[in-house]
């Protein structure tokens, strides 16, 4: 008997979960949970000591930042060596820049366009070359960080490009691939793990689709702000049900690709109120 109801128990999971994006064309204005579920490192991107700030700020209050977990949103201004650049505040033309060096497992290149921005979360320390190598597991040749030397720097864990939906929408060909922060309002819930992102008429681009991986956890109204983090991709339902496991039943890929083929899409692993 309790072997029975295992299975039976089973079964109903993976119906529920089939039933996902059945969902599809419904209108009515849901609260749906996202998740801040993504880990880095053994550790979450954002917690209660994370703190949203910016260079300037960094560089005139280095005492107070150092140690401290931070997340800032800005230009890149060159490359340092071979996992590191530089950012400051692009109102501040004069602002003194901060390295940010690339401690995650993964590369990042710098976007082609300057004008884009990148967002990055890190710890704030003080570039002392020999600690940050041992503590970070990291080998840094010292000759490219001469003028940095006992100054502030981000050693960062998750590097991503930063946009708006219609930024993405307008020109997705220079986001394909790539991890993205993006930030807009929620224009439409279509299912619990199914929405768009508000284009923004500044860009006259389409509304952004956002696709969940991870069952959602903190509620999120229709005409918030959120800020979701993922990778952009060409919407083909057979190619994201492969790569992130999800599993459509044959008719709902076929809905899918009715309505979303070959659109931008972002396959969001975290989304935050913004």
């Amino acid at each position: 008997m309790n072997i029975l109801k295992t299975n039976q128990n089973k079964n109903t999971d993976i119906n529920q979960r089939r039933s996902l994006l059945e969902w599809l064309g419904h209108a009515s204005v849901l609260i749906f949970l996202l998740g801040l579920a993504l880990l880095v490192r053994g550790g979450s991107i954002f917690n209660s000591e994370t703190t949203f700030t910016n260079t300037s700020e960094i560089v005139n209050k280095k005492n107070e930042f150092i140690g401290k977990s931070v997340t800032i949103k800005s230009r890149t201004i060159e490359k340092v060596g071979l996992r590191s650049f530089t950012v400051s505040d692009q109102q501040l033309f004069d602002g003194e820049p901060i390295v940010v060096i690339n401690a995650s497992s993964l590369p990042f290149d710098l976007p082609i366009d300057q004008n884009l921005e990148v967002q990055v979360t890190g710890q704030v320390r003080n570039l002392v070359i020999p600690k940050i190598e041992r503590e970070f597991n990291l080998n840094i040749k010292d000759e490219y960080y001469t003028d940095y030397i006992n100054k502030p720097a981000i050693i960062a864990q998750y590097l991503t490009l930063s946009s708006q939906p219609g930024q993405i929408t307008q020109n997705p060909e220079q986001y394909y691939g790539r991890k993205v922060t993006v930030t807009g309002e929620v224009a439409n819930i279509r299912s619990g793990i199914l929405l768009t992102l508000d284009e923004n008429q500044l860009f006259g681009g389409e509304d952004l689709l956002v696709l969940l991986t991870a069952p959602p956890q903190v509620a999120i109204n229709q005409g918030q702000t959120v800020s979701a983090m993922g990778e952009v991709r060409r919407f083909v339902a057979a190619e994201i049900e492969r790569d992130y496991n999800f599993t459509w039943s044959l008719d709902t890929k076929r809905k899918l690709d009715a309505e979303y083929i070959n659109r931008p899409v972002l396959v969001a692993e975290t989304v935050y109120p913004s």
